[in-house]
């Protein structure tokens, strides 16, 4: 366990490292090509090291409430070390089968490391699987996401469940394999439900017009009815599951999600990723069923959180699509050339998408 790092310096040290990473691959970037072996090794080794750190910093961080839900994680493993049986009320059975099976075999900080594994490793898998030689790029762009940090030591079974999803898209070919791991992602968290139906839906209609249309209707419906459609999606249970209606309608705890009501702020936050498929997909003509496909997942899924804007817990809804949100703005420009200087640019991009999760933390408290 890691004990070496005050509490109140864990993340202000993880911030400023990612800060110092893009920063010095923004400088990469502008002076080499993309394809020439000094890139290609420095992307290759920086990328491991931030997956192994990111993995053990993570996971190894103390059992504190400073890191949120964390303690109460930790209390649970704790009662399932005493013996404690899987209640018969809980919904995501999958998540407390492992917690029980880990807390016979593991200490506490061995399984908070193999949940960072499950947040983290599908996000290599997904970028080596899509991209190759240049995932390092996409990979980054997940670490430094608004949202990785939370779902890494807060929602953790929401962040887990987020990424067992992607790392069944990288199997997109295999659908047996996909299917397995759109299972494991649900049996995580059941709110995995609605970006596997979206994905799912994508392979009846996919046409990437329709759904930008969909997702700009939702902000003026959210507007005029948002506690019709709270009370709605609330009244049918997410599945007879009680506290996932909760999150719809139960009153915030205080410092859970700072200021409710419509947030423009976070409406902007998700714009980022449909203005990158608006400008690619529309402007630029780039055509990738694949690309349609995780484009259009999230647009039906930041839809949905529009729509439910106002409710005390919708941030649990906004990382439904937010989780996709990094692969969605880098993807076409690790496979596609679009600018002149294209290696410049996908380093510009980096500092703008993380100067967003920058600025929120120091001066958008």
């Amino acid at each position: 366990m890691n004990t070496l790092v005050p509490l109140d310096w864990y993340y202000p040290l993880y911030i400023n490292l990612c800060c110092f990473w893009v920063l010095f691959t923004l400088l990469h970037t502008s002076i080499l090509q993309m394809d020439s072996t000094k890139n290609l090794a420095f992307i290759n080794i920086s990328g491991y090291f931030l997956l192994f750190i990111s993995i053990l910093y993570i996971g190894q961080r103390p059992p504190s409430a400073t890191f949120g839900d964390t303690i109460n994680y930790y209390r649970g493993y704790l009662a399932y070390e005493k013996g404690a049986p899987i209640s018969e009320n809980v919904g995501d059975y999958g998540w407390h089968l492992l917690m029980q099976a880990s807390a016979q075999l593991v200490p506490i900080n061995v399984f908070f490391t193999l949940c960072a594994f499950f947040y983290i490793f599908p996000l290599y898998k997904i970028s080596k699987e899509f991209f190759r030689e240049y995932w390092y790029y996409a990979f980054i762009m997940f670490i430094v996401s608004l949202s990785f940090w939370t779902y890494g030591v807060n929602g953790v079974r929401n962040g887990a469940a987020g990424s067992l999803f992607l790392w069944g898209v990288s199997y997109h070919r295999k659908k047996v394999l996909m299917a397995l791991f759109f299972f494991f992602a649900i049996s995580f968290h059941k709110t995995l439900f609605l970006p596997v139906l979206a994905f799912l839906s994508t392979y009846f209609y996919n046409n990437p017009k329709v759904f930008f249309k969909g997702w700009l209707a939702c902000i003026p419906l959210s507007l005029i009815l948002g506690s019709v459609w709270i009370a709605l999606f609330a009244s049918l249970g997410f599945g007879g599951d009680d506290r996932l209606a909760g999150y719809l309608t139960s009153e915030a705890a205080e410092g859970t999600f700072s200021g409710t009501g419509f947030r423009w702020d976070f409406l902007f936050y998700s714009s980022f990723a449909v203005f990158a498929g608006y400008y690619f997909v529309i402007k630029k003509k780039f055509n990738d069923p694949l690309y349609f496909k995780l484009l259009n997942t999230y647009l039906i899924c930041n839809g949905f959180w529009v729509l439910v804007i106002r409710a005390n817990y919708s941030n649990r809804f906004a990382y439904l699509s937010w989780f996709m949100m990094a692969i969605i703005i880098i993807y076409p420009l690790l496979k596609q050339q679009f600018f002149k200087n294209q290696h410049l640019m996908i380093g510009k991009v980096m500092l703008a998408y993380f100067g967003f999760t920058y600025f929120m933390y120091y001066f958008y408290k």
